[in-house]
């Protein structure tokens, strides 16, 4: 079955990071392939080691991926980008003349389109959503201060998010304020705030939003639980028209959690989400799924590809986010060829742009 993994939902601790809420496999590194080849362990056996004790061995893998994490920091974006693909996917990109989707992340990371760093705040990205699909579809924000001082803790509701703009995984789900406190927040925010998230994976649009902190509504359904978001990947259109898009869903998050991935028609496709388990029985599509792909086609609009986050709590569709580099090109799919398929799909949306004159985003633009 085709494997697509999620990543940590914690904020960065270092700066190597599988990508902004992506799908990436978590593997470990292995020795360097030729180029283009395919390696086919997923742990770290490096040849030169093989012949050592396996304590030792590990010993002596586990003092080279520290040294790895040390050495990081230094290394150029282009040569941190390869590595990171290559200990994760298994197989060094071609950047030059690329074909599988990994590798057009990848140089997407590299060669970003200005318009991605107001796309890819999540405050900036608000007057977006407002003027392509409207204010409704909008989470209601609560405050986003200059400054997080105890007052404004004191103002907060029982239950909210806490969240900042510059990056993923920076979310604190707060359902009982007596149960944490001023200093335990504020502790969290001086240190998402201080997070240079583009040097996580190298994702270059990134390093021009400026790091806000800001307070959203908890979004629960009506058994109280929070939503799952549906992950659009938006492909463009096919020859007829229709919106081309693979949507992901992890169910029961918080209790027995099933990954499952849709095509446009909520067909189910064999690809599973991370380490969780395909559901025993497809779930149903979500209340007013023809309104979201319309909704989700009206966002995707002029950006080619991009993942389109939304949430459906109890039939209300609520934007989430876009991202443009998911999985930041280091995205295992498992067999491989899925990898291929949609590297097709993404040149598709390229060669559609080209095509159309390449219609970009403005600030402004309307639905």
């Amino acid at each position: 079955m085709p494997t697509v993994a999620e990543p940590d939902s914690q904020p960065p601790a270092s700066i190597e990071r599988p990508g902004c809420e992506s799908a990436a496999l978590l593997l470990s590194g292995a020795a360097l392939p030729a180029c283009g080849a395919r390696a086919e362990s997923t742990s770290l056996h490096l040849p030169f080691t093989q012949s050592v004790p396996t304590r030792a061995r590990s010993a002596l893998e586990a003092g080279l991926r520290g040294a790895w994490h040390g050495a990081k920091r230094f290394i150029p974006d282009a040569l941190f980008l390869c590595l990171s693909h290559w200990r994760r996917v298994r197989r060094w990109p071609n950047l030059v003349k690329p074909q599988t989707f990994n590798e057009f992340i990848l140089r997407r990371c590299l060669h970003p389109e200005p318009q991605w760093s107001v796309l890819a705040d999540k405050l900036a990205v608000r007057q977006f959503v407002k003027e392509r699909i409207g204010e409704a579809h909008l989470v209601p924000l609560i405050a986003i201060p200059d400054v997080f001082d105890r007052a404004l803790f004191d103002s907060l509701p029982n239950a909210f998010v806490m969240k900042t703009n510059h990056g993923c995984g920076y979310v604190k789900i707060v359902h009982d304020k007596r149960q944490t406190s001023f200093d335990e927040l504020s502790r969290l925010a001086q240190k998402w705030l201080a997070d240079d998230f583009s040097r996580a994976s190298r994702e270059r649009h990134y390093r021009a939003i400026e790091p806000r902190l800001y307070f959203e509504q908890l979004l629960l359904d009506q058994s109280g639980h929070v939503p799952a978001d549906l992950k659009l990947n938006m492909f463009g259109r096919d020859a007829n028209g229709d919106p081309i898009i693979y949507a992901g869903t992890v169910s029961d998050r918080f209790g027995t959690p099933h990954g499952d991935v849709f095509d446009v028609r909520w067909n189910r496709v064999d690809i599973a989400v991370g380490h969780y388990p395909q559901s025993a029985i497809a779930p149903p599509a979500p209340p007013h799924w023809d309104e979201i792909v319309r909704l989700a086609t009206r966002l995707a609009d002029g950006l080619g590809y991009v993942r389109v986050d939304l949430y459906v709590p109890d039939g209300k569709i609520l934007f989430g986010e876009l991202t443009f580099t998911p999985g930041a090109g280091v995205f295992p799919f498992h067999p491989d060829r899925i990898d291929y398929e949609w590297g097709r799909l993404f040149e598709a949306t390229l060669d559609n742009e080209k095509r159309s004159g390449h219609k970009r985003f403005k600030q402004g633009s309307t639905v």
